[in-house]
C-alpha cells in the first residue's frame, strides 16, 4: 500500500512539472489526516489564496473514490457537516480549509493514509467566465497538522 501512495506521489509531482501556467491559486499548509486500519475516509486540509476571482467547486485524487468539500457548522449546541457545491475565494484573501471548517472528505480510501505518506490532490476551480481550472498538490499525510509557517 505503501507503493501505491507513493507512485501517486510520483504521478502528481511529474503532472504538476509538466503545467506552463502559473496555478490560479497558492496553496500553502496543506495536510491529510492519517487513519487508522480499516478506516475508509480522512480529511484535507489547507490554506487557498486565489490570483484572481475564483470558486473552488471540487476535487478529486487517486488515493480516494470520492472526494467532497465540507462544512462543519454549530447548528445550535451541535456541530454537523454538510457537504458544500462551492466556495468563492477572492483574490489576495487567504481562505482556510481546517479542522472544525471547510475541509475535504476524501473517502473509500485505496490505501491507509499513514503518516509521512504524501497524497496527490486535484482541486477544481471554476474562473469569472466559467472555465474550469485545475491545479495539482501533493499533501503530507499526519495524525495533526504539522508545525506550519504563518504568513
Amino acid at each position: 500500500m505503501n507503493r501505491l501512495l507513493a507512485s501517486f506521489a510520483f504521478a502528481a509531482v511529474a503532472i504538476t512539472a509538466q503545467a506552463q501556467a502559473p496555478a490560479p491559486v497558492a496553496i500553502d499548509d496543506g495536510w491529510a489526516r492519517a487513519v487508522m486500519q480499516g478506516q475508509s475516509s480522512s480529511a484535507a486540509y489547507m490554506r487557498l489564496t486565489a490570483r484572481e476571482p475564483l470558486t473552488l467547486v471540487g476535487a478529486s485524487s487517486p488515493a480516494a473514490g470520492i472526494v467532497e468539500l465540507h462544512e462543519m457548522k454549530l447548528e445550535g449546541d451541535v456541530m454537523r457537516m454538510h457537504p458544500v457545491n462551492g466556495l468563492p475565494l477572492a483574490p489576495g484573501q487567504a481562505v482556510e480549509l481546517k479542522p472544525g471548517g471547510y475541509h475535504f472528505m476524501l473517502m473509500d480510501l485505496k490505501a491507509q493514509f499513514k503518516p509521512d505518506l504524501r497524497v496527490p490532490l486535484t482541486l477544481r476551480f471554476r474562473d469569472a467566465k466559467g472555465a474550469e481550472r485545475t491545479t495539482t498538490v501533493s499533501l503530507p499525510v499526519a495524525m495533526a497538522a504539522p508545525m506550519m509557517h504563518k504568513h
